[in-house]
């Protein structure tokens, strides 16, 4: 059974149907949720601590701020000619080759301590690999749903796929946790610990490549024309139904206020606040958790609150529209930095702000429903892309901005300082380009049609 084959009695859609779907082993849906969340599980556990491993490794926020653009460049540039690629050679050797590739990057990752000077060079050369699964196909994902579901629905459609994902993401950072238990926080524990978690990352990575090619059935592949070129991307941009236009304004100003500093959260918890966790068990006895361990901790909260509210709000989408549950993700992905910068350095009051940051998480499906929902029948796929396209162009000089704030600026030949920045000033000035972008969203943002009251 094909995905195109099972769209038609999803119309209504479920928002834990991924999960029966799973369970009833319907073997696309298996194969692909199976590889979904294995490489999920490799991307939360290893992203969210790369710059702890790039400051580990000797370098600073320059650097880190530099890996965060080039990320930045990889999401603007993989997910439309992924979909082309897709379309061209069918789903199962396309998505073959992203996720061997995917499963290199992490290999790079893993033996950059062991190049001594090319250290840091293998980090970025991995980034450029690890990402190719998620993101080379990001705009058929959005196809599959919009396809599957009814224009009023499209939220909780969106809800129910990235209930499945987000479960990867909350378990990831626990087993992160789990690995980074037994180390300490000085730089060669962090390394090591890291390394012990791109192993078990590769192990699913592998895993989640062979069974998506051994057992994915591409009988029901279609494929494509050859891709029309640079013409036909001009065209889909130039196309871009005009509701998006202020959602694509406020959501650019967001994404690059919440981009200047995401690569620094895990800086923050660990090297700026430098708080852990010490918990007192009746059996076990004092559980000491380092900072690197309690950060996967929190980032395990925080993808806890965004699973229990992800659909609610979806359904409460469908009351009272898209739009305010947009703007309210927006609202939290801006003002998190400012709060979390001038947190005590208390343990609970972090579990607080990351619970809360999880319900910038909550509003995504409604977030996808409202880029897609537009788009005429089709056409999903490429509206997708060129919306994630122009954005991500746009937000990719956020982090080395951020960089350059959070660390400041010397001079290469006298050592002193040019800009004396700081944390508190990188994440002041996210929160303002964040609060921004929300506010001209709320001002000009449209709401889609099928959701208006």
């Amino acid at each position: 059974m094909s995905l195109e084959e099972e769209a038609p009695s999803r119309d209504d859609a479920d928002p834990f149907d991924a999960f029966r779907q799973f369970f009833a082993l319907e073997r696309d849906v298996l194969v692909l949720s199976l590889a979904m969340f294995a490489f999920s599980l490799g991307f939360q556990m290893t992203s969210r601590y790369m710059a702890e491993y790039i400051y580990a490794l000797g370098a600073g926020a320059l650097v880190v701020g530099l890996f965060g653009s080039v990320g930045n460049v990889v999401s603007a540039l993989y997910p439309y000619p992924g979909g082309a690629i897709s379309d061209r050679i069918g789903s199962r050797y396309a998505l073959t080759v992203f996720g061997l590739l995917s499963t290199i990057g992490f290999v790079v990752w893993l033996v950059a301590p062991w190049l001594g000077p090319l250290a840091i060079p293998a980090v970025f050369a991995g980034l450029f690999l690890s990402q190719a699964w998620k993101s080379f196909g990001l705009g058929a994902s959005f196809a599959i749903v919009k396809q599957a579901v009814s224009p009023s629905r499209l939220a909780a459609g969106f809800a129910s796929t990235e209930t499945f994902r987000r479960t990867a993401f909350l378990v990831g950072p626990l087993i992160a946790a789990a690995l980074f238990y037994p180390f300490g926080s000085s730089d060669a524990d962090v390394v090591l610990a890291f390394q012990l978690i791109l192993a078990v990352a590769v192990v699913f990575g592998v895993l989640g490549t062979v069974a998506q090619h051994v057992l994915y059935d591409s009988s029901g592949d279609s494929f494509g024309t050859e891709f029309a070129g640079v013409s036909q991307l001009v065209a889909d941009l130039q196309n871009l139904p005009p509701e998006l236009r202020p959602l694509l304004v406020g959501d650019t100003l967001v994404r690059f206020g919440n981009g200047m500093v995401y690569a620094f959260f895990v800086v923050v918890v660990t090297r700026f606040l430098e708080v852990g966790l010490s918990l007192s068990l009746p059996v076990v006895g004092t559980l000491s958790l380092s900072p690197q361990s309690y950060f996967g901790l929190l980032l395990g909260l925080e993808m806890l609150v965004a699973l229990l509210t992800m659909i609610p709000v979806a359904k409460a989408a469908e009351r009272v529209g898209l739009k305010p549950v947009v703007g309210l993700g927006f609202l939290v992905y801006a003002v998190f930095p400012v709060l979390l910068i001038t947190a005590p350095p208390d343990a609970a009051v972090l579990a607080v702000l990351f619970a809360f940051s999880g319900l910038r998480f909550a509003g995504l499906p409604a977030h996808k429903a409202l880029i897609v929902g537009p788009a005429e029948m089709g056409t999903g796929g490429r509206v997708t892309g060129a919306y994630y396209l122009v954005r991500n162009l746009l937000v990719i000089p956020s982090a080395v901005l951020g960089g350059l704030l959070y660390g400041g600026v010397s001079s290469p030949l006298t050592g002193e300082a040019v800009f004396a920045g700081s944390p508190v000033l990188a994440f002041a000035v996210a929160s303002v380009v964040g609060l921004v972008g929300t506010g001209y969203f709320v001002v000009f943002g449209e709401e889609f049609e099928a959701y208006a009251r």
